[in-house]
């Protein structure tokens, strides 16, 4: 996600809600929590949030209900729904009611995370990682350093994309396999110090800062040295 995003989380669990605004504030965006249904609809309109951290518990209001004005008022921003129950009657009416999609607590808040990028990806405000002079266009795919153009394969596109949605964080070898490589059968985490040698071949080159970062015996970063 981009530095300066704005997300809004409305959950009145106070520790859920610090946790996950941390989080969202270590990567540089903009959050804003309300704990109540009524200061969530209000800075929904006040905050003009990218997206929208929502439960369906709530006092006041029930999330629910949070969700049904703002799309009788015309707002589409995309919204998360997080609840307690996890039944396919509370997710079908949910997303029936307009919400874009739904996790059930307890949650990985990695998991949640990977799904705020790809709600914003999919309404094109979250389309380009920048970390110094290095630009990863998810929309098409392209991939430059300063003037330069970079051609990747599809997995190194994915791998390079990934740590570009991660700047400056330490990303584990087991973390870059289940995220790339999902649930393939038979993949080590060899497989990843192998693709990151193909990437530092063709983003880390003489007379450039060093953009990909070996944390010895922790995993990889994409970062400025």
């Amino acid at each position: 996600m981009k530095p300066g995003t704005r997300i809004l989380i409305v959950e009145d669990d106070r520790s859920i809600a610090r946790l996950v605004q941390l989080e969202l504030e270590h990567r540089q965006l903009k959050v804003r929590c309300s704990h109540d249904g009524p200061s969530g609809l209000e800075a929904a309109t006040e905050f003009d949030p990218a997206a929208i951290i929502l439960d369906i518990m709530l006092p006041g209001m029930d999330g629910v209900a949070v969700l049904k004005k703002l799309r009788r008022e015309g707002n589409r921003v995309p919204v998360v729904m997080l609840t307690a129950r996890d039944t396919p009657l509370d997710k079908v009416h949910s997303l029936d009611l307009g919400a874009d999609d739904y996790l059930t607590k307890p949650f990985n808040v990695e998991e949640l995370l990977a799904r705020i990028r790809a709600l914003l990806r999919r309404v094109g405000q979250d389309e380009v990682f920048r970390v110094g002079d290095l630009e990863v266009n998810a929309a098409t795919r392209e991939v430059r350093r300063g003037e330069r153009k970079i051609d990747l394969t599809a997995r190194e596109f994915e791998l390079l994309s990934f740590m570009a949605q991660n700047p400056r964080r330490v990303l584990s070898r087991d973390l870059l396999l289940a995220r790339v490589w999902e649930q393939e059968y038979g993949i080590g985490t060899n497989v990843v110090d192998v693709y990151i040698g193909y990437l530092r071949k063709k983003v880390n080159v003489p007379q450039e800062p060093r953009l990909i970062q070996t944390i010895r015996g922790v995993g990889y970063a994409l970062r400025e040295e």
